[in-house]
């Protein structure tokens, strides 16, 4: 899939020039593992955040970003939640990775409304700028570090295969 962007009238390049689609791949274990890029994502409803947060490297950042909620995107791939299990969605990990390397994990209490419920956004736009090329954002307003926010996000993967062992 392709966007296409007109120049200028008079330039000596093409009229358009084709700006390929970022793609996040959703996996792990969902009923419904998927392919979406930043158009799909504007089919879930769309929410907004200021947020401020520090950066260690280039300090305090200031941004409005726009997006669905990671919750709604992620509950609509269906987790293989266990309901005979008590409390199942809790042993629920959630790793994100970015085009750069850079990842985070989150659990999926964080998300889910029954639980702490944190706002956590795929941002689509940041600062009024759509994010079609470099694909969507993870963002934490809740978060006063932005070391979790994560950049052009590449895959999101969904695990319940974590327990804890018991007290020996």
């Amino acid at each position: 899939m392709c966007v296409y962007t007109a120049l200028p009238a008079g330039t000596d390049l093409p009229e358009v020039v084709a700006v390929p689609l970022a793609e996040l791949v959703l996996t792990g274990d969902l009923a419904r593992p998927a392919r979406l890029t930043v158009p799909d994502l504007l089919s879930w409803p769309q929410h907004r955040a200021g947020v401020s947060f520090e950066c260690a490297t280039s300090g305090v950042r200031r941004h409005r970003f726009a997006g669905p909620r990671l919750y709604d995107v992620l509950a609509d791939a269906r987790p293989a939640f266990d309901a005979a299990r008590r409390k199942d969605r809790l042993r629920f990990l959630i790793a994100v990775a970015g085009a750069d390397g850079h990842r985070t994990l989150l659990s999926w209490a964080e998300i889910d409304p029954d639980f702490a419920a944190a706002p956590v956004l795929l941002a689509v736009a940041m600062d009024g700028a759509p994010l079609d090329g470099a694909g969507p954002q993870l963002v934490l307003p809740q978060d006063r570090c932005g070391a979790r926010y994560v950049s052009g996000i590449r895959a999101i993967r969904v695990d319940g295969g974590y327990g804890v062992a018991a007290a020996a």
